[in-house]
C-alpha cells in the first residue's frame, strides 16, 4: 500500500553516521554524514561495506516510511530506471549519456522506534540553483544546451510513461565526476500519467490546482489537471526563459496563485512576442518562443516531436560541447524604450519564422502564404478599424489590401521561377511583418506595465504608416534590415530605369 499523500511531511530524526543499512538485495550500505536535507527527507554520503572507498560515490535518501514522495520516485525507478533500461535507451539513442540518476538499491530500517525508508542513489555534484545564485542568468548556448539535455531525459520517461513534474535548477545537477555532464534528479512528484498504455482523461479539478512549483508548473496543474508530457515541456521552457534572462514576468506575483496563472496565460497566446520582449539586452529569445509555441500547440495526450524540438534548440546541428555559466549578471531588457529594441525584436522574430517555414512540410508554400495572408488581413483591418478614426483605417487597409494582392502575384511568379531572389527577399519582408501582428486583447491590455510599452509602440509605428505617401508598397511599421535594402534597392533602380524609359518612348511617339 502506497503511503497517504497528505502534502504534510515531518522530516525525520537524523540516523547516526556509521550506521549500517541492509537493502532489499542483501547489500550492506554505511552511512557518512549528512550532506543535505529537503521537503520531506535527509540525505547522507553512502559507502558500500564490501568495497570501502574514502571518496564516497553514493547517497542514501531517507524518510519515515509513512512519508509519500521517496515512495513516489522509488516506485519510478523501480518500474522505470533500473541500470539496464538506462543503458540499453542510451546505446539505442546514441547519445553519450542520458541524464537520470543511476539507482542501486532500498530498504527499510528502525531507528528510535520509527520506520524509515531509504533509496540508494549514485552521487551527483553541485546544482544549477547554487550556480545561478552565485554567478546569474547563464550563457545562451548553455541555457539551449541544457534545454537539449533535458529533452533526452524527458523522451526516456515519456517514453516510460512518467512525467516528472517538478523541473528546476534545484532539480538539476552536474555530475559529481565529470560536470559537463547534467541530471534530472528528484522524483518525488513524478507521475504515471499512462499507466499501462492507457493515457489520463483531461479532467479540472479546482481542489487539486496550482500544484508543483509555483514559478515553473504548467498551466494544466494550474486547473488541477493530471500532468502530462505537454506539462514537462511547459515547465522545461519556462526554467529556460529563467535561466536566460535572470528572472520571469510573474514572479512579483508568487504569493498569488491566479495572478501566475493569469500571467502565464497571457505569455502563452502572445507568443513570440511576449517572449522575444523579455529577453536579456543584446540577446534573443527566438529559440525559446518557437519551443514554447511548438508546446503550447500540443494536445493534452499528443506525444511530442522531441526531435523537431531538438532542432529549434539547435537549429544549426552543432555538436554540444562541454557546459559553460556565465560569470557576470546580464541587465534585463523588459521594455523597448527606443527603435533600436524594436529593431531586434523585428529580427528575432524573423529569425522565429524561418524556423517555423523549414520545420512545416505539411502545406505547399503558395497555400500557406495564401491562407496566412488572408488571416493577417482580416485580423489587421478589424484592429485598426477599432484603433483608429475610419478614414485612416480605410487607407492603411487599401494599402494592405495592394500589399496582399502583391504577394498572391510573387507567389505564383515563384512557382514558375524557383531561383528568383527578388521573389525571396519579398517573402522574408511579408514572413518578418507577419511574425509581429498585435492580437486585439494585447492592443487593449492597459493595467500592466509589462505589455504598454509595446502597445504604444505599435500605434506610433501605425500612425507613420498613415502619414506616408509615394509609388509602391509601404510597410513603415517596420524597419527593413540593411541587409534585405541591400537586396532590394538594385531593383528598385531597375524598375526606375524601366519606367523612365517607357515615359520617354510614350513621349517620341
Amino acid at each position: 500500500m502506497p503511503p497517504r499523500r497528505n502534502g504534510k511531511y515531518k522530516l525525520p530524526v537524523p540516523l547516526p553516521e556509521g550506521k549500517i543499512l541492509d537493502d532489499m538485495e542483501g547489500k550492506q550500505w554505511m552511512l557518512g554524514k549528512m550532506i543535505g536535507s529537503g521537503g520531506f527527507g535527509l540525505v547522507y554520503l553512502a559507502f558500500p561495506t564490501n568495497k570501502p572507498d574514502k571518496d564516497a560515490r553514493h547517497v542514501i535518501k531517507v524518510e519515515y516510511q509513512e512519508n509519500g514522495p521517496l515512495f513516489s520516485e522509488l516506485k519510478f525507478y523501480q518500474r522505470a530506471a533500473k541500470k539496464d533500461c538506462v543503458r540499453r535507451w542510451i546505446e539505442h539513442k546514441q547519445l553519450d549519456y542520458l541524464g537520470v540518476p543511476l539507482f542501486y538499491g532500498s530498504g527499510l530500517t528502525e531507528f528510535k522506534g520509527r520506520s524509515y525508508r531509504f533509496m540508494v542513489m549514485e552521487r551527483l555534484g553541485i546544482d544549477l540553483q547554487k550556480i545561478s545564485d552565485q554567478n546569474g542568468p547563464f550563457k545562451k548556448s548553455t541555457v539551449l544546451q541544457l534545454g537539449i539535455r533535458m529533452l533526452d531525459v524527458l523522451e526516456f520517461i515519456h517514453e516510460n510513461e512518467y512525467v516528472h513534474g517538478d523541473i528546476k535548477a534545484a532539480n538539476l545537477l552536474l555530475g559529481y565526476k565529470n560536470p559537463d555532464q547534467v541530471f534530472l534528479a528528484d522524483y518525488g512528484l513524478s507521475y504515471r500519467y499512462c499507466p499501462n498504455g492507457n493515457h489520463k482523461q483531461y479532467q479540472e479539478n479546482p481542489r487539486k490546482g496550482h500544484n508543483g512549483t509555483l514559478e515553473f508548473t504548467s498551466l494544466d496543474a494550474h486547473r488541477g489537471v493530471a500532468l502530462s508530457r505537454r506539462s514537462d515541456l511547459e515547465i522545461l521552457g519556462y526554467c529556460m526563459l529563467r535561466w536566460l534572462c535572470g528572472k520571469l514576468p510573474w514572479e512579483r506575483n508568487l504569493d498569488d496563485p491566479v495572478a501566475v496563472q493569469t500571467a502565464k496565460t497571457n505569455l502563452l497566446d502572445e507568443l513570440p512576442e511576449s517572449v522575444l520582449k523579455w529577453a536579456p539586452s543584446g540577446s534573443s529569445c527566438c529559440e525559446i518562443a518557437q519551443y514554447l509555441m511548438h508546446a503550447h500547440n500540443l494536445a493534452y495526450d499528443e506525444k511530442p516531436d522531441y526531435q523537431m524540438l531538438k532542432k529549434i534548440l539547435n537549429p544549426n546541428g552543432i555538436s554540444l560541447g562541454p557546459l559553460e555559466f556565465s560569470t557576470s549578471r546580464r541587465s534585463i531588457n523588459v521594455h523597448t524604450p527606443n527603435h533600436q529594441n524594436v529593431d531586434l525584436q523585428k529580427v528575432a522574430a524573423k529569425q522565429v519564422n524561418q524556423m517555423q517555414n523549414r520545420l512545416k512540410e505539411k502545406k505547399p508554400h503558395s497555400e500557406r502564404s495564401a491562407e496566412s495572408c488572408a488571416t493577417w488581413r482580416e485580423v489587421q483591418n478589424k484592429k485598426l478599424i477599432g484603433s483608429f478614426d475610419s478614414e485612416v483605417a480605410q487607407k492603411i487597409i487599401r494599402k494592405r489590401q495592394k500589399y496582399c494582392q502583391f504577394q498572391e502575384f510573387s507567389n505564383e511568379a515563384k512557382s514558375t521561377t524557383q531561383n528568383s531572389s527578388c521573389t525571396q527577399c519579398l517573402n522574408s519582408s511579408y514572413e518578418s511583418h507577419q511574425d509581429f501582428i498585435i492580437s486585439p486583447r494585447q492592443l487593449h491590455k492597459s493595467s500592466s506595465p509589462f505589455w504598454d510599452t509595446y502597445t504604444s509602440t505599435t500605434a506610433m509605428e501605425a500612425r507613420e504608416l498613415e502619414s506616408s505617401t509615394g509609388f509602391g508598397l509601404n510597410i513603415s511599421q517596420f524597419t527593413l534590415s540593411e541587409e534585405t535594402k541591400a537586396e532590394v534597392y538594385p531593383y528598385g533602380v531597375i524598375i526606375l530605369c524601366l519606367l523612365i524609359l517607357i515615359c520617354l518612348a510614350l513621349y517620341f511617339l
